[in-house]
Parts: C-alpha cells; structure tokens; sequence
C-alpha cells in the first residue's frame, strides 16, 4: 500500500526526523507546537504528506470546511505532513512529519514513515510527546527521555534523563519508537509534563521545555526568546486566574510542595478539605484565560 504522496524528493544529509502528532500524545499542543516553531525558524519545506484515507475514521475525526477568498469551500482532512530543511552549515538537516494521531493501522502507519526515512537517509529520529501530570505551572516542566539506543541513551542519561518504567496504553508515538528500533533506526523519545489542571489550552512553557531538552540532544540553531516571552506571559496569566478560583491555588500549592520535596506526584493525604477536580479546575480556568487571550490559531 502507497500511503506516502512526495511532492518533490528533498536533497538532505544524514537528516533528524522529528516527529509530533496532536491527540493523546499532545497535551497542551506542547509536542506539535515546539515542531512548528521548529520549522517556521529553519524555513522547513512541504515536500510530502500521508494520505489519510486508510487511516482514519471521519465520523469520529471529522474533515473540516474553509472558505478561501470568502467564497470557495475547501475540506480540510486530517493531516500527517513532512517537512524538509537543509542548511549549508554544520547543523543537521531536518525531516518534520507534524500531523494527527491516527486511528486505523498503526502498524502499516508507521511502516511508511520507516520505509520514507530510510530512504532519505535519515540518520535518527527523535520523537516528542506531552503527557497530563500533577505538577505545577509554577516550576520548571518536568522532561523524561529514553531511548534503546546506548549513544542516545547516553547523552540523555547526560542530561538526567534515565529510561522509562512506564507501563500501560501508549500511542502512536510508543508504537512508532518501537518500529524504528526493530528497523534499526536510532531513536530517542521525550516527553514534557503538562499540568494536569490547564490541559485543555496551548501551554508554550511545555514546547519550551521540549526545544530545550532537543537543542542540547540534536544542534538546531534555535532562537527560543519569543517562546520564552510567551511562556512568561501565560504564567502570568495563570497566576491571575488563580487569584479568582482560591480553592484550585490551594491545590496548586500542594503540588509545589510535592515538587519541592520530590514526593512524587500521588493525590494528597485524607483529612484535608476536597478540591475541585480535574475537570472542574479546566472549565473555570478555561473560560478565564479564553477571555483574556482570545482564540488561537496555527501561526500563531
């Protein structure tokens, strides 16, 4: 099955592929929003998608409708994009596949983007993924890595990063590391903390976190002071939310002590007054920081 559709064959040495994919593996939009700044900064290229007939179900992922010029109507489908950038420099060239989660044949999913990379040449591949934790926005995000490679391994066990003991569902990301190394593909996965209680609006300090950690494993020549600016404002913005909702800043405190003294990250001890839930917390501070920042869009 020819699930890739390559506009034009890119010209790269030894390139990275850096992947993101939005959906369960995208808390926050961190993973897909640190790769799109990644390519607006290195000028990346569409050169190829995956068609997405094979591996959605649209009544579930439905397309969507766009009028172009106020007057033609044009469907959108559910995207898996590839993105090249080569440089004459010492950085690495780049492949960027920044799309949506599928639904249907992982398997056959992850065989194309494996069949692509090897044709391309591609020397590693580094995914990246945010994950919904009980930690606070008050504190530098959380970033694990692993990697079944042992020069990956060793440069993130470099940065304090040891492998994973996580059991449990995964997503394509898991799915995706697991082929690559069973096709002998370096590859290296890291994953940033996002705050369980903000998890339905983008949350630039968990891109941030991820650029930061994926500059210092692969050279990327990134400028990350707007993302740092923007980072800094949704702090802000956070704080000032939470001088409205006390019970939710309790809640807040109690993870940054839990943070502070490194006592993991389980639910709080009986005897101490209920605080508002997960999905609580989301819908009162969701509809303040909406109304503080408006919608927000791709290029943003």
């Amino acid at each position: 099955m020819d699930i890739m559709r390559i506009d034009q064959r890119p010209a790269l040495r030894q390139p990275i592929l850096i992947t993101a994919f939005s959906g369960w593996n995208d808390a926050a939009e961190g993973a897909t929003y640190a790769t799109r700044i990644i390519r607006r900064q290195r000028r990346a290229s569409l050169f190829a998608h995956i068609e997405a007939e094979e591996f959605f179900v649209f009544t579930e992922t439905r397309p969507t409708v766009r009028l172009r010029a106020g007057m033609t109507r044009e469907i959108r489908w559910p995207a898996n994009r590839l993105y090249a950038s080569a440089t004459p420099d010492e950085s690495a060239d780049l492949i960027l596949l920044i799309g949506t989660e599928p639904q249907l044949r992982w398997q056959t999913f992850c065989n194309g983007i494996i069949d692509l990379a090897q044709d391309l040449g591609v020397d590693k591949v580094i995914t990246l993924g945010a994950l919904l934790e009980a930690t606070p926005h008050t504190r530098p995000t959380p970033v694990s890595g692993n990697s079944p490679d042992p020069e990956l391994a060793g440069r993130l066990a470099a940065r304090g990063m040891g492998g994973s003991r996580y059991e449990g569902p995964t997503g394509i990301v898991g799915v995706l590391n697991s082929s690559c190394h069973s096709n002998g593909l370096p590859v290296a996965s890291l994953w940033a903390s996002q705050p369980h209680y903000l998890q339905g609006h983008r949350n630039p300090a968990v891109a941030l976190a991820l650029l930061e950690h994926l500059s210092a494993l692969v050279d990327l020549d990134l400028d990350l002071t707007i993302v740092e600016h923007q980072a800094r404002a949704y702090r802000r913005q956070v704080d000032e939310a939470l001088e409205e909702h006390p019970k939710i800043s309790a809640y807040v405190q109690e993870l940054e002590q839990k943070a502070d003294s490194d006592a993991g990250r389980t639910e709080a001890d009986g005897g101490q007054e209920a605080l508002p839930s997960g999905e609580d917390m989301v819908q009162e501070l969701e509809q303040w920081l909406r109304r503080q920042r408006g919608p927000t869009t791709e290029d943003e």
